[in-house]
């Protein structure tokens, strides 16, 4: 399996929190297109089928990258989306 870089899984995470805070905050059929999409890469990106199990995944990933920091090549290779 490929893992994402970690930048760009933040970057995705990042987006994905104001996607959400947007569409909960006022509701629109933008809003909502634009959660529906985010949460989609986000579910590409971590192999996962929902929203819940993606965020579950990218916090392990996150989780593991702080224990044991990636060696520098691994950290820069990018996973595109």
């Amino acid at each position: 399996m490929l893992l994402p870089a970690e930048r760009e899984l933040r970057a995705v995470l990042a987006r994905f929190a104001d996607a959400r805070f947007r569409h909960d905050l006022q509701p629109t059929g933008r809003s909502s297109r634009d959660l529906e999409d985010i949460s989609h890469t986000l579910c590409i990106m971590t192999s996962t089928q929902s929203v819940d199990q993606a965020l579950a995944a990218a916090d392990a990933l996150l989780e593991q990258w702080r224990a044991h920091p990636p060696a520098p090549d691994e950290a820069t290779r990018i996973v595109a989306v």
